[in-house]
């Protein structure tokens, strides 16, 4: 593709963009406004026009997904070859690194990645180990990964006490945890930065080798860069300053994974002489969405301003209804998308139904299955995550590093081996003591006879079959994979659905390599949930970031779901709710529905429920604001002091009818004022049929 037909389908902000290459540039790019597009473009046009080599651009995005749809569109723009080139994620491009280099800090380069689970695994065996609270390990991970992601280590977090929320307790756990990281050769996510960050601080020669390696770095989502990940930005290019950044602050909203918005407005302090360039042009939503979550985010008071507009005039107004409680407003929604569905104006994969939590999916999900709807949740257990898929994972880790002690705890009794409890816990002190892996000190207790004969007898099997495993050559990952497989007996152990997902792993790993399928697995993560269903999408808010739909509903508008309990005595938080607000509401393109309810059960009570203040934000002119009442109809709100008129019909859901032509059906809804009332029935051989009352001439049986 030539300079011109790449210019072509830009407008004149995404080509200003594409065409400013000479320093740094700070891309601001409003919610549908084609960010992902100018990135690709960019990429194209430095290869093309520039002369840039692929591997010279260190592309970075946030989820695995994002960086493959880079890939197509770079490939599909440039015509070029970008196998080689360095276009991932933050954490598979540092892993990818540090595979290289890693040997200066004191790691094998065939180290092992801990996912969440893993890193979990990990902090709940050291708390049984120091005698605390297990149950706590959830939190304890969470404030382990927090100080890491501010690259605050175990030393420092010793060494300057109360300065970050000093807890000896949690001091104790953390020397701990990265003490048995690095015995078992592995790191967590938050490692793969911190250390490529250690390796270019440490060895100066390595960083500027890296830093000559990547002529041009561009980044994607550059709003949800925590601490950590913006100081290797600045490492990496500190030097040329040819950095490309794209984000929008209005739509940071992973400050509880460390994300921090203050670097968008820190990067032109840090890169001086940086370009701004502002993305306003929507392409997604209609101009009524565009102006509801317009005047809510602009009551943040801390922002860069941006005005959003679009094509697409007008559209229909917002819909906010308020309704009983979450099981009428879960029926509410039901209807109405399966209206929209037999209308033939939409496909249920058009649907999202967004929330705060996830325990609002509850009365949703109970809805749609009495309206036979189908549906999906989007950032639930994903497919890597089943534990049959972790269990042959893990075999392939400890064949590749026996030093992992995480993947060998699970597995060593996977399928059941008869090694008890207290031979482990003799194994586990004993490696304590000698500071080994437990690998190590299985095969020293079996030569030094350390344990029964038939307990011996156990483990030399086990210990045989992972090193006759690892000294074999298999082509790819899917040969190893059913090798361990078949040794194992894992057939014998799982249900028939298990072993269907083991079959499907096989089937997704037939040409790939053995180190870089492992590599692929450990770096995925919910986010990555990239399943295309025919059916409704639920998700929170925060794992509907990057998508869109035709119809989006976002429920729970009540103080203390949205924005939550938690937020509420925090102002920074209160603007991040405000954020999760707007990244919702601009993930609808046609239709948006806002809903809430007068009581809700949350956490096994319920309680009364006050409108969310957002609501207050929003023009009354964009908004239909409309009430569900008990008898499933919907009605205008009244004004202030006004009678509420409730229209009567002659039948209720339920209620059987006989039609001249289509003979009996089943009244299914009725709704509607006047001359304009209407009923759906449901007419067993012909299906449902919407019908204007005054014209149907139907009989009551």
């Amino acid at each position: 593709m030539s300079k011109e037909s790449l210019l072509e389908s830009l407008n004149p902000q995404q080509r200003e963009a594409l065409l400013y290459t000479e320093g740094p540039l700070l891309v601001l790019a409003c919610a549908g406004s084609g960010k992902t597009k100018v990135i690709a473009h960019k990429f194209a046009h430095l290869v093309k026009a520039k002369k840039f080599s692929p591997d010279s651009i260190l592309t970075l995005t946030f989820t695995n997904k994002a960086a493959n749809e880079m890939k197509e569109r770079i490939i599909s723009l440039s015509g070029k070859d970008v196998a080689g080139s360095w276009i991932g994620t933050f954490h598979s491009q540092c892993n990818r690194l540090l595979r290289r280099e890693i040997r200066v800090l004191g790691y094998k380069p065939d180290f092992s990645i801990y996912d969440d689970d893993d890193h979990c695994a990990l902090i709940r065996h050291i708390l049984r180990e120091f005698r605390f609270h297990e149950a706590l390990y959830k939190g304890v991970a969470a404030k382990i990964s927090s100080l890491k992601s501010r690259l605050i280590g175990p030393e420092e977090f010793l060494s300057t006490g109360d300065g970050f929320g000093f807890d000896e307790k949690l001091a104790k756990v953390y020397i701990r945890y990265q003490d048995e990281l690095k015995r078992c050769n592995a790191l967590d996510f938050d490692d793969l930065i911190g250390l490529t960050i250690m390796l270019f601080e440490r060895h100066p020669e390595i960083l500027k080798k890296y830093q000559n390696t990547f002529s041009y770095i561009l980044v994607d989502e550059f709003q949800d860069t925590n601490y950590a990940q913006y100081r290797l930005l600045k490492l990496l290019g500190s030097g040329h300053g040819n950095v490309s950044v794209v984000g929008d602050d209005d739509q940071s909203i992973y400050r509880f994974r460390g994300a921090d918005v203050g670097n968008v407005f820190k990067f032109e302090k840090d890169f001086p002489g940086t370009k701004v360039i502002r993305l306003e042009q929507n392409y997604r939503s209609t101009q009524n969405i565009l102006n509801v979550a317009s005047a809510v985010i602009s009551k943040n008071p801390v922002r860069k301003p941006k005005k959003l507009w679009t094509g697409r005039e007008g559209g229909d107004r917002v819909y906010h209804c308020w309704l009983n409680n979450e099981d009428e407003e879960a029926r509410h929604i039901a209807k109405t998308i399966k209206e929209l569905y037999l209308k033939g104006a939409y496909e249920f994969s058009n649907f999202a139904v967004l929330y705060r939590i996830n325990i609002q999916s509850r009365a949703v999900e109970e809805a749609f299955r009495d309206e036979g709807i189908p549906y999906h949740i989007v950032g639930g257990i994903s497919f890597f995550q089943r534990k049959e898929i972790k269990d042959i994972v893990a075999y392939l880790r400890l064949i590749m590093n026996q030093s992992d002690n995480v993947s060998l705890r699970r597995i060593i009794n996977c399928p059941p081996r008869g090694i008890g409890a207290a031979t482990l816990a003799k194994i586990e002190n004993e490696a304590k003591k000698k500071s080994a892996s437990l690998f190590e000190v299985i095969k020293s207790t079996i030569k030094a006879n350390g344990v029964t004969v038939a307990v011996k007898g156990k483990l030399e099997t086990f210990i045989k079959l992972i090193e006759q495993m690892a000294s074999r050559k298999y082509k790819t990952a899917s040969d190893m994979i059913q090798d361990i497989v078949e040794k194992i007996g894992y057939g014998e152990f799982a249900d028939e659905d298990r072993m269907q997902n083991v079959n499907e792993l096989i089937a997704s790993s037939l040409q790939a390599d053995i180190k870089d399928f492992v590599d692929k697995v450990s770096l995925l993560t919910n986010l990555d949930d990239s399943s295309k269903d025919k059916s409704v999408s639920l998700m929170t808010l925060h794992s509907a970031k990057g998508l869109e739909f035709p119809v989006v509903f976002i429920i729970g508008l009540e103080e203390g779901v949205l924005p939550y309990f938690k937020a509420l005595d925090n102002q920074d938080e209160i603007h991040e709710e405000r954020r999760l607000f707007y990244v919702g509401m601009t993930r609808a393109k046609d239709l948006l529905w806002l809903t809430g309810a007068s009581k809700r059960k949350l956490y096994a009570k319920s309680q009364d429920q006050e409108p969310s203040r957002f609501l207050s934000d929003i023009p009354k002119k964009c908004c239909e604001w409309i009430e569900k009442s008990r008898a499933s109809h919907v009605v205008p709100l009244p004004k202030a002091g006004a009678d509420l008129k409730k229209p009567v019909f002659p039948y209720v859901a339920g209620c059987r009818v006989r039609h001249p032509k289509w003979g009996v059906g089943v009244v299914r809804d009725c709704y509607g004022n006047g001359d304009e009332q209407k009923v759906m029935v449901n007419f067993p051989n012909i299906g449902i049929k919407k019908l204007v009352l005054r014209f149907a001439n139907l009989e009551k049986l």
